[in-house]
């Protein structure tokens, strides 16, 4: 274990990427905990406020993730300075991620059916900053023996295979299973190979002569989104919390 752990992490210089990770998913952890609490009334957690304006936790995450990437620029990736600067931009984009969906809508949707956009986005960074972790790079290890050349020769070539495999996949509106596919063999594959979704590039290019694909792949993808919607909904609902109930809208009586 030892000798993996310097080989894959500390020598190709990913400990500040590892700890980045770990830092960017407790924060988020610990952030939807307390905003779930203070939601429930439970705890001796309240809203920030100053003089009557309400204080985002993506404010001090945006201060946090600015002092830890120029720190990290700043500082030798193999020392102490990189390694705190990695878990203070951790923690900034942790804070920041948490409120992406306000940011997008510029407004306070956290607690409404557009802020699971924010679930969805930190979910999607921890997947790909994991697939960087899990990489095997050839550069920063000293004396690698011919056979371990050949491991990470084929590890790249594969991840590369998976990428191009994701691409298709993305063009054909499949942004889940790109992104999970580059990280999990076969996955993209399977997305590049199914019809694409109503819509998607790929069908806008391939599918406008073909109205019997346009067809399927509305039917194929009406079917899955029916099939799936509701198991992605309560993950959902169990990572971020579940939305505020929508108002009921009154008639145009005019």
């Amino acid at each position: 274990m030892g000798h993996w752990w310097v080989r894959n992490i500390v020598e190709p210089g990913k400990l500040p990427l590892l700890l980045a990770l770990a830092a960017f998913l407790l924060t988020f952890v610990v952030t939807r905990v307390i905003t779930r609490l203070i939601r429930a009334g439970k705890g001796p957690f309240k809203n920030v406020s100053a003089g009557g304006l309400h204080i985002h936790h993506a404010v001090p995450g945006v201060v946090l993730t600015i002092v830890g990437g120029f720190g990290a620029v700043a500082s030798d990736r193999q020392g102490a300075g990189g390694a705190i600067a990695a878990v203070v931009f951790g923690m900034g984009v942790g804070l920041v991620l948490d409120e992406f969906a306000l940011i997008l809508h510029l407004d306070d949707v956290y607690w409404t059916e557009e802020g699971r956009k924010s679930v969805e986005v930190v979910v999607l960074t921890a997947a790909l900053v994991g697939l960087l972790l899990a990489g095997f790079s050839p550069f920063g290890v000293n004396d690698l023996s011919q056979q371990e050349l050949q491991d990470r020769g084929g590890a790249l070539s594969t991840i590369a295979l998976n990428f191009l495999f994701a691409l298709v996949a993305l063009s054909k509106g499949k942004a889940r299973i790109a992104v999970f596919g580059v990280i999990v063999p076969l996955v993209a594959l399977l997305g590049a190979v199914r019809l694409a979704r109503p819509g998607s590039p790929w069908a806008r290019r391939f599918y406008g002569r073909r109205p019997r694909a346009r067809a399927k792949a509305a039917l194929r993808a009406y079917r899955h989104d029916r099939r799936w919607a509701r198991p992605r909904r309560a993950v959902q609902d169990w990572i971020g919390g579940r939305p505020d109930p929508r108002p009921a809208r009154l008639p145009d009586r005019r």
